[in-house]
């Protein structure tokens, strides 16, 4: 298994913190973002290679930390230099498969996000339901709602619709950009950008994936801690842990 992590974005809210250095590099305790993911995944012995897929502007960063870790990790240059040419989540996920010819199942998580729940359970929930799958947990403030994806799920945790930043959500099921792609849905990657799905957001290509195969939505098991602007990075650092469930 692969595991692709999203880390190609600018962070602007966090400057002047992230104006020459990426987010997922920043320190939470004693690691950075990335370490506190990878060492979780880790643990479960699943994953043969982490790919960090990132803008030219800090590639050389990742590199280097890339370069100090014992598991094996490649670092993809998607080629872009600011926040108004990005190539966009799932145009990055297809850029990564193609440029290193990846045919495997995938995980594909958010570089920039701290759990206080293990990741493995999720892997191991994919495995047992052998289709693709996401994460979901209810979120109760309908302002918030607009701005995430939304998904509609049937008693056995199928996805029944989803879509990204509703003006009108039609569930309170909040999406955390963590997913899980069986090989043969992350072959279908480029068949989902041609046939017209969102780019930019990763649950984009969820939305259109669940209309052409079963994909399920695990309910989150903790606390996902998002890292959007500098009061909540210096909320996580105060706050946070690491993983206690």
């Amino acid at each position: 298994m692969k595991c692709l992590i999203l880390a190609a974005g600018y962070a602007t809210r966090l400057y002047p913190l992230t104006e020459n250095f990426p987010k997922p590099l920043l320190k939470v305790g004693d690691k950075t973002i990335l370490d506190w993911l990878i060492d979780d995944i880790e643990g479960a012995g699943l994953v043969d290679e982490y790919v960090v897929i990132s803008n030219h502007k800090f590639a050389h960063h990742f590199q280097e930390w890339a370069g100090s870790k014992s598991v094996r990790i490649t670092v993809v240059d998607d080629g872009t230099s600011t926040n108004e040419t990005r190539l966009g989540a799932v145009r990055d996920i297809q850029f990564a498969i193609e440029s290193l010819g990846l045919d495997d199942d995938m995980l594909v998580i958010a570089g920039d996000n701290v759990l206080d729940f293990s990741l493995q359970k999720f892997v191991l929930y994919a495995r047992e339901h052998n289709t693709s799958c996401i994460m979901r947990y209810f979120e109760p403030d309908v302002k918030r709602l607009t701005k995430c994806g939304i998904v509609e799920v049937s008693p056995d945790d199928r996805i029944l619709g989803m879509e990204e930043k509703p003006s009108h959500p039609k569930s309170n099921w909040c999406c955390p950009p963590f997913y899980y792609y069986t090989k043969a849905d992350a072959r279908l990657v480029p068949a989902g950008i041609a046939a017209g799905c969102g780019t930019d957001a990763p649950g984009s290509y969820i939305a259109w994936l669940c209309t052409m195969t079963p994909v399920y939505a695990m309910e989150m098991p903790g606390r996902r801690y998002d890292i959007g602007n500098l009061e909540s990075y210096h909320q996580v650092c105060s706050e946070y842990k690491g993983i206690t469930r």
